[in-house]
C-alpha cells in the first residue's frame, strides 16, 4: 500500500469509499450516518489543493483510504479518515493517520486531533489503540469547540461523541513553514 497525495481523479472515488464505509454503521442502529452525503467534490478539491487531501492506494493505485486534515490550533485536525471496508483491517487507516502525524510534525505542529463518536468499535477505541486519548471539556481549544458545534448542528450528538488527541514526537528539527502550511 502507497500513501500519496489525492489526485483530482481520485475525488469521485473517496466519495465512493466514504459511502462504502458508512455502511457498517447501520448495524449499530446508526442508519443516518450511513446515509449520509460524502464531503461533496468542491470541498474534497480544496483539500486537494491544500495539500491537505491523501489516500492509500492499492497496488494498482487505485484509492482503498483517504484522510483530510485542517490546522486547528496548532493541531493537524483529521476531518475525515475512511477506508473501504474492502481493505479494513489491514493497518490502512492507521498509515494514513501516520502519515499525517509525519506531515505534521515536519511543520512543527504538536498534536493530532479528531472527533469521533465514543462507542463506535472503529471509532474512539480504535483510535485510542493508535495512542490517541479522549479529551476533557475544560481541554478542548477554541477551534474544537468550534468543530463540536457544527456537529451537534448537523445532528450528530444523537449519538456520544468525543474529542481526541495524540501528541506527536518531535526530532527539534521542525520543517520551515512555507506560506501555503500558513494558510490551512
Amino acid at each position: 500500500m502507497r500513501i500519496r497525495t489525492a489526485r483530482r481523479t481520485d475525488l469521485p472515488l473517496l466519495q465512493d469509499i466514504e459511502r462504502a464505509a458508512g455502511e457498517p454503521f447501520r448495524t449499530l442502529g446508526m442508519s443516518a450516518i450511513a446515509d449520509d452525503d460524502p464531503p461533496p467534490i468542491d470541498l474534497l478539491e480544496e483539500y486537494r489543493r491544500a495539500g491537505r487531501a491523501w489516500v492509500a492506494a492499492d497496488p494498482g493505485d487505485r484509492p482503498v483510504g483517504y484522510l483530510i486534515a485542517d490546522r486547528v490550533d496548532g493541531a493537524a485536525h483529521i476531518e475525515q479518515v475512511s477506508v473501504h471496508p474492502s481493505a479494513a483491517r489491514r493497518g490502512v487507516g492507521s498509515t494514513l493517520i501516520d502519515h499525517l502525524a509525519g506531515r505534521a510534525g515536519e511543520q512543527g505542529l504538536v498534536a493530532l486531533t479528531l472527533t469521533t463518536f465514543s462507542h463506535v468499535p472503529w471509532n474512539a477505541p480504535y483510535y485510542a489503540r493508535l495512542g490517541f486519548r479522549t479529551l476533557a471539556g475544560a481541554e478542548l481549544t477554541d477551534g474544537l469547540r468550534k468543530i463540536r458545534a457544527q456537529e451537534a448542528e448537523h445532528g450528530l450528538d444523537h449519538w456520544p461523541r468525543v474529542c481526541m488527541r495524540r501528541e506527536i514526537p518531535h526530532n527539534g528539527h521542525p520543517r520551515q513553514l512555507t506560506g501555503a502550511d500558513r494558510q490551512q
